[in-house]
């Protein structure tokens, strides 16, 4: 049943029930009143008829014998006529009250559901009661801009609470998710302040340093790293820091030293397993006199590598161009005709690839205007929008473009977008068409 009929109904039932509870005492009493004041009567004729045949008596109109007999009768009528209404009554209740009670009950009728109804509309949520209000509400975007605020309230928060370091943790996550790594790196340090043995939030502060210093983890953020060792030598953040920082360097033997021991945390055959497998082998190449490893895990801050979660480019790591080349995404992006007149003038249009499976961090990104579609596209390792996801470290990734109108790089309703089906980096020809509005 949908829900509206729904609601309706039982609301009706409600206020039936709470309605029948207090006006059927108040109909009952008026009956009550009316059965009163007719037993009240005839108690009247009776006192009036026996009054009469008492003076008749006394005028010797009658003798005693034909007295008694004649109130016997009188009594017996009596007694017929109040058991049809109800238990006599000494003295009349006045037929005003019956009246009230009548009057209070219809006010009741007509103004405790009017009452209910104003009450809900002024206090309660009538447009949840819209079809697919609940869904709307539920699927509705986050903007930028909200992000922003509640980031800043969050930061407002902790000037009134300084000691709560899990505080500082959260606000410097959220720092790196906007971007702003060197207001990152601060809450970490507050956080480490507050917590000077937990090697999670120094390695977390490294890798927010890190990207705030021009994606170089030489040195403060090493310092950092070679802590947060000191306190927890398997913490897999700061293993997969130390080795990024010992590529970075070129010393591929320390790098392949912190990666093996990263590896051996992993769980067989999760993607994370391969990707380390994967930079060691690079690393050993490069030992060898190959190319460079392209990195390993640091996550621009989104918290803690733990078991299972596939490490991505660390801060400091530069993808070699045969890399770039051979990972990059080539297609073409058009607009479903049916569409072509709900693109207004001023349109931002975004393409990007994100990974088919796990989180919709953008690895790649292309912004331009609306107005160039058709458009041929290439995504790769140079449009990142942080060196911690890159095109190339992922497995099967999903293209997107969506046609902004408000500009801005989180979906809004109204928003005109379209994707393909899951393809690996590498893949060329990638048709992309835009056939769906945001709802």
């Amino acid at each position: 049943m949908p829900i509206v009929p729904l609601f309706w109904i039982v609301a009706v039932l409600l206020v039936a029930g709470v309605l029948a509870a207090i006006v059927w005492p108040l109909l009952r009493n008026a009956a009550g009143d009316r059965s009163g004041g007719e037993a009240s009567a005839a108690t009247s004729v009776y006192r009036d008829q026996k009054r009469q045949l008492d003076e008749e008596f006394a005028a010797g109109a009658i003798s005693a014998d034909e007295r008694d007999a004649a109130i016997e009768e009188l009594a017996a009528r009596l007694s017929a006529e109040l058991d049809t209404t109800s238990s006599p009554s000494e003295e009349a209740v006045p037929a005003a009250s019956s009246r009230a009670r009548l009057v209070w009950a219809l006010v009741l009728v007509f103004t405790l559901p009017a009452t209910a109804g104003m009450l809900y509309v002024m206090l309660g949520n009538p447009g949840a009661l819209q079809p697919g209000a609940a869904a709307v509400e539920s699927q509705a975007p986050t903007s930028a801009a909200q992000i922003e605020a509640m980031v800043e309230k969050l930061a407002e928060r902790m000037k009134s609470n300084p000691d709560d370091p899990n505080g500082w943790v959260l606000l410097g996550r959220s720092y790196a998710v906007l971007g702003r790594f060197q207001e990152s790196a601060d809450a970490y340090r507050r956080a480490s302040t507050l917590s000077p043995s937990a090697a999670g939030i120094l390695a977390d502060w490294a890798d927010s340093l890190a990207m705030a210093n021009g994606q170089k983890l030489e040195g403060e953020p090493s310092k950092l790293i070679e802590r947060a060792l000191a306190i927890d030598p398997n913490n897999p953040k700061a293993l997969a820091l130390s080795g990024s920082a010992a590529a970075e360097r070129r010393d591929f033997s320390a790098a392949i030293t912190a990666w093996s021991k990263l590896l051996s945390q992993l769980p067989p055959g999760s993607e994370g397993q391969k990707e380390v497998e994967q930079m060691i082998a690079q690393a050993q190449s490069a030992q060898a006199g190959g190319a460079a490893p392209a990195g390993a895990a640091a996550d621009g801050g989104a918290g803690v590598l733990g078991p299972g979660e596939t490490p991505a480019a660390p801060a400091g790591a530069v993808p070699s161009q045969s890399d770039v080349a051979a990972s990059a995404i080539t297609g073409r992006v058009s607009l479903d005709p049916k569409l072509a007149g709900r693109v207004g003038p001023g349109g931002t249009l975004y393409i990007f690839a994100r990974a088919a499976n796990g989180p919709r961090m953008p690895l790649a990104v292309i912004k331009s205007s609306a107005d160039s579609l058709p458009r041929d596209f290439t995504l790769d390792d140079s449009m990142a929008m942080a060196p911690s996801a890159r095109l190339s470290t992922a497995g099967e990734v999903v293209v997107e473009a969506r046609i902004s109108k408000s500009g801005l790089a989180t979906p809004s309703p109204g928003d005109l977008r379209g994707a393909s089906a899951p393809v690996r980096p590498g893949a060329r020809g990638v048709d992309v068409v835009i056939g769906e509005v945001v709802r």
